[in-house]
């Protein structure tokens, strides 16, 4: 039977959990509708730690529950772990194959892996809102861990599980929400994230950018973009401003939510997207005018990357044979976004970066943990 169409323009607020960098942790989660996983789940991805991790989500009680891997979980890059199990695993090898099984086969787990779905929330309990989410296991190459791409190596035309140099163009100009697990450059990422992404997310422009990876880079900013015009072809990422968001709940011991509204009830703090004109300020916290190119004292400046740590025999941490080098990864030029596009009135984007391990290091004790990042979001309802 056909599923019938709400009238044009209507949303409903939608509440989405974020979570990223878990690394075997199975920490408490608030109630949602939506679950995002933004990568590592594990700290070398066994069988016996995906399966953890996997049980602990399939009982989780979210509607839908979007995951991605992340560099840690070394077994799901198949061809990562090919050439480098046995300086994880030594002689405990791992089936790629029947670990992979563990989330494709879920019934109530979205697993993406460089790709996209359209997701339809039909509960008569729920908000029976859809949008469409892409999601992506890569990050920038920082030590011997999977999923990677380099930075220095202009030979390389492929990814490891075989994707084209234009890497990041995968994204559909349509996504509602994005999933990565790197952040982008000069947003949460304590500067340490991808430029070529962040080209992307510019033209993108998604409602919500949900990553990990960097975590000290945990927490929250809302980027507003330059209208597309021709005074602003030269820019490098459209990027007007960023508001900052104050964690409302720091203590992790408080019930209370580390809540980001962004919905209409939020007045004029609601997400400016699908609107006539750009919401006026008043949003996540402090409005910063910084452009890219100038980051200093920016959230997370100086910190230092969580991977950065080779492992591996090779003291350099250089690879055989891998991912493009970014300098190969094809750079839409700034009017590749559509005029005509279904993206007209994106003005803004929230990227929330929600490692729950707070540590550097995860895998070597000493952990402390940041809460769950709650999302209230406005988006279509179907029906």
């Amino acid at each position: 039977m056909a599923l019938s169409s709400s009238p044009p323009g209507q949303t409903r607020r939608t509440r989405i959990v974020c979570i990223s960098d878990t690394h075997n942790s199975t920490v408490k989660l608030p109630k949602g509708d939506v679950l995002i996983h933004a990568g590592d789940l594990t700290n070398q991805g066994s069988y016996s730690e995906l399966s953890k991790a996997v049980q602990w989500l399939e009982k989780a009680d979210f509607e839908a529950k979007i995951v991605i891997a992340g560099n840690h979980d070394i077994t799901l890059d198949s061809q990562f772990y090919q050439q480098h199990g046995n300086s994880f695993h030594n002689k405990n090898l791992q089936d790629t194959t029947e670990c992979l099984k563990l989330l494709t086969s879920s019934s109530t787990i979205t697993y993406l892996s460089h790709g996209s779905a359209k997701v339809r929330l039909t509960d008569p309990k729920g908000p029976r809102t859809e949008f469409t989410v892409f999601g992506s296991p890569y990050s920038p190459r920082h030590g011997l861990w999977a999923f990677g791409y380099e930075d220095s190596d202009p030979s390389q035309t492929q990814t490891s599980t075989g994707l084209d140099t234009r890497l990041w163009s995968n994204i559909p100009l349509d996504t509602d929400i994005l999933a990565t697990h790197t952040p982008p450059q000069g947003n949460c990422d304590a500067t340490l994230g991808c430029p070529y992404l962040k080209k992307r997310l510019s033209e993108v422009r998604p409602r919500l950018h949900v990553c990990g990876h960097i975590h000290p880079g945990r927490g929250v900013q809302r980027v507003r973009w330059e209208p597309e015009s021709p005074e602003h072809d030269d820019d490098e990422y459209f990027e007007a401003s960023v508001e900052i968001w104050d964690d409302p709940s720091p203590d992790i011991q408080s019930a209370k939510l580390s809540l980001v509204n962004l919905t209409a009830r939020a007045g004029n703090r609601a997400l400016a997207f699908g609107s006539s004109a750009p919401a006026t300020g008043d949003g996540l916290g402090s409005i910063t005018s910084d452009r890219p190119d100038n980051r200093e004292g920016r959230m997370g400046a100086g910190l230092t990357d969580p991977d950065r740590q080779c492992r591996g025999p090779s003291p350099d941490c250089g690879l055989a044979s891998g991912p493009p080098a970014l300098r190969d990864v094809q750079r839409p030029t700034p009017r590749g976004r559509d005029s005509g596009s279904s993206r007209t009135g994106r003005h803004e984007t929230c990227v929330v970066n929600c490692a729950i391990v707070a540590t550097n290091w995860p895998h070597t004790g000493g952990r402390r943990y940041n809460k769950p990042i709650v999302v209230d979001l406005d988006l279509p309802v179907w029906a």
